[in-house]
């Protein structure tokens, strides 16, 4: 089993940025690809990023193109989410989750962490 657990989430203002981590433990997941998605009040959940195993291949949601920014340390077991440029309307809970097969063009994860909050103020 893997277990994932965010962190770094809080209120910014609009322009600011933020940088969200996801800490992977029960077994390593550097064979994993890796990805963020967020849901805000109201909405259905929506893929933000994803990257794959080795970092040589990611994916991101056309609302985040050029502000946000996935990584990961392998030797730290851990994934990243810089958030750069943030608006109001990224407001949400944002998940990460991991996956042994998935494409970073797939939005099928088997394991998800509890979500940190962002919130983005005007």
């Amino acid at each position: 089993q893997v277990q994932l657990v965010e962190s770094g989430g809080g209120l910014v203002q609009a322009g600011g940025s933020l940088r969200l981590s996801c800490a992977a433990s029960g077994r390593t997941v550097s064979s994993y690809t890796m990805g963020w998605f967020r849901q805000a009040p109201g909405k259905e959940r929506e893929f933000v990023a994803a990257i794959s195993w080795s970092g040589g291949s990611t994916n991101s949601a056309d609302s985040v193109k050029g502000r946000f920014t996935i990584s990961r340390d392998n030797a730290k077991n851990t994934v990243y989410l810089q958030m750069n440029s943030l608006k109001p309307e990224d407001t949400a809970v944002y998940y990460c989750a991991a996956d042994p097969i998935a494409s970073v063009m797939t939005n099928h994860y088997d394991y998800w962490g509890q979500g940190t909050q962002v919130t983005v103020s005007s």
